[in-house]
């Protein structure tokens, strides 16, 4: 990562500004000594950490809410975040490319490796989105943005894992990397921060990833994932068919490129029932259509824009194959030609699948098996953790915080002006967050010298 001061309380490079001495965390109290204490025991108090800590986590949300930002900028939310982490023995650094904060905690196990120790990265993003809030939360928004999908939850829940691992810090033969992010709303921050190096900022690549996102309509408390890919990959196809304008009366004096469009859109829509597996689904819509501006011109050029969502790298490429060679041959056929664009947006979000069967497991162990489930099929909404997935095993979850009041025939999505999260979720997610790097460290450190063989 690279460092820098921006920001309100930012720290300077290379400091550690959230404290440089091992303290407990505010609001949590001190942990007996567990370190050599049963998993269960260890769950245990986690949980209940977590669940002191959730009116402070609480209120960290929903004063986040009520201050939402977009985009790879967000001053107040940066400061609020490095306030929340002061006091913690932390080493915090922020971006250059983005606001964004990353917090290094280090192990005191006495079994900590004194090089090369394990690290594991947690994951919270922070941006808003550009939605003019409509609900009767007594904290909403009334700036013109809106934390509609739940970010808010994900930077509160992200403090308070590090607020118990803090806490729990002689516990770690390890380290664990905080990744507070900017820009996921179509900004690819991840992207940014993975290239001002966020998977290496303990001094070693992080081992494993874990991150949570709340979802608006599934169960409040309700931890959900699957194996393999669970987000889609977004991509872009535009197709503009280039011809000879001309006289509406006059078609035969022209190479009208209007139904050659017409053909393309139907032909892409056949092709993806004809030429992909549908066990590996490929959804297309075609959102814009532009040609002429006067109703007696054949217009010289026609163009689509269309969403397409992939789940594997092989749908994306062979779709990026197919559409040109569909588009470009029915424009031949018009004596047209096509001018194909296709662009990866945000890559398919896959978790690694042992990564996830341990974190299914673990996630059973501390919440009960009636709170955690696999699930059968992957979403369509893309994701930027797919960037950090990408390098690094991990696995994405999703949490559930449709309030209990509310029908789940009356949820509405996320990115709706309308919806609404319940936050009193955000102490199992901390605990969550935690025992998943807790754990993950444990079984990554180098096993004592009188336990080798």
């Amino acid at each position: 990562m690279t460092h820098s001061a921006a920001g309100t309380g930012a720290p300077a490079a290379g400091t550690a500004a959230a404290g440089s001495a091992p303290v407990d965390s505010p609001g949590v109290p001190a942990p007996a000594d567990t370190s050599g204490a049963p998993a269960s025991d260890v769950s245990a108090s986690l949980t209940a950490e977590a669940a002191a800590l959730l009116p402070q986590l609480q209120d960290l949300r929903r004063e986040l809410h009520r201050i939402p930002e977009t985009g790879l900028d967000l001053p107040q939310t940066q400061a609020r975040v490095l306030a929340a982490l002061e006091g913690l023995g932390l080493e915090v650094t922020t971006g250059t490319g983005t606001t964004s904060v990353v917090a290094v905690l280090r192990g005191t196990h006495p079994e900590r490796p004194a090089t090369g120790a394990p690290a594991v990265l947690l994951r919270g993003d922070m941006d808003a989105l550009p939605v003019r809030e409509l609900t009767d939360e007594p904290f909403r928004s009334e700036n013109g943005n809106m934390h509609a999908c739940g970010h808010d939850l994900h930077t509160a829940g992200l403090v308070g894992a590090a607020r118990l691992l803090a806490a729990h810090r002689h516990e770690l033969a390890g380290d664990v990397v905080f990744m507070f992010q900017p820009g996921e709303e179509g900004f690819h921050g991840a992207k940014i921060m993975i290239e001002e190096g966020v998977l290496d900022a303990a001094g070693v690549r992080v081992g494993a990833a874990y991150g949570v996102h709340v979802t608006s309509s599934a169960q409040r408390g309700l931890f959900a994932t699957k194996p393999g890919s669970l987000q889609a990959g977004s991509n872009v196809l535009e197709v503009t068919v280039h011809g000879a304008g001309g006289h509406g009366s006059q078609p035969h004096n022209a190479a009208d490129p209007v139904p050659a469009l017409a053909e393309t859109i139907l032909g892409l829509q056949t092709m993806i029932t004809r030429r992909f597996d549908v066990f590996d689904p490929v959804v297309m819509s075609i959102t814009q259509l532009s040609a002429g501006e006067a109703v007696n011109v054949i217009p010289p050029s026609a163009s689509l824009g269309a969403t397409v969502r992939t789940l594997s790298q092989e749908s994306t490429e062979r779709f990026r194959e197919e559409s040109r060679r569909l588009a470009e041959g029915i424009a031949a056929a018009h004596g047209c030609t096509a001018e194909v664009r296709f662009s990866v947006e945000y890559p398919v979000t896959v978790n690694d699948a042992a990564e996830t069967a341990w974190a299914v497991d673990r996630l059973r162990g501390l919440l009960g098996e009636e709170r955690v489930a696999v699930v059968d099929n992957p979403i369509m909404p893309s994701e930027d953790f797919s960037y950090v997935l990408r390098e690094v095993p991990g696995t994405y979850i999703m949490l559930g915080a449709r309030p209990e009041a509310l029908a789940a025939e009356d949820a509405v999505d996320n990115h709706s002006p309308y919806v609404v999260f319940d936050d009193s979720v955000l102490g199992d997610q901390a605990a969550a967050l935690a025992h998943l790097a807790l754990a993950r460290v444990r079984a990554s450190a180098p096993a004592p010298a009188h336990h080798r063989e």
